[in-house]
């Protein structure tokens, strides 16, 4: 069974994840968007169970009638969402926070009927390795 550590920014936050992700979906809902302040957020669905805070104590911010989400207190970074109407006994982790963000690979989109038109093709647009050269 793989065990994934991950965290916030500030490190005032550690948590740990045993077992396979159900799903990996990077979701374009607007309510994600404004959360993260990011086009677009990785989250990966797990049992409750699973996931086991190891430092610090998340804070909860009620961002609908059932969505929580759980960020740091202290530098803000957006962490885990728990929605028990839609999704029961399940929690999303939110990819990037991983120590390793390349160990589960997306699956899918989701909720594309809000994701911003220019995303569609944001893997055309030009790539540099840091920064553009400068004029």
């Amino acid at each position: 069974m793989s065990t994934i550590k991950g965290g916030c920014h500030c490190g005032a936050i550690r948590y740990e994840v045993e077992g396979d992700a159900i799903v990996h979906a990077l979701c374009h809902c607007r309510d994600c968007r404004l959360h993260a302040g990011a086009p677009v957020v990785g989250w990966t669905m797990y049992p409750e169970s699973a996931v086991r805070v190891t430092k610090g104590e998340p804070r909860i911010y009620s961002s609908s009638e059932h969505g929580r989400r759980h960020f740091c207190g202290n530098c803000g970074t957006g962490l885990f969402y728990f929605n028990a109407s839609l999704v029961p006994g399940m929690i999303d982790i939110q990819s990037a926070t991983y120590d390793d963000p390349e160990a589960v690979p997306p699956m899918m989109h989701i909720q594309v009927a809000e994701r911003l038109r220019w995303m569609e093709h944001a893997h055309e647009l030009p790539t540099f390795e840091r920064y553009p050269p400068q004029p």
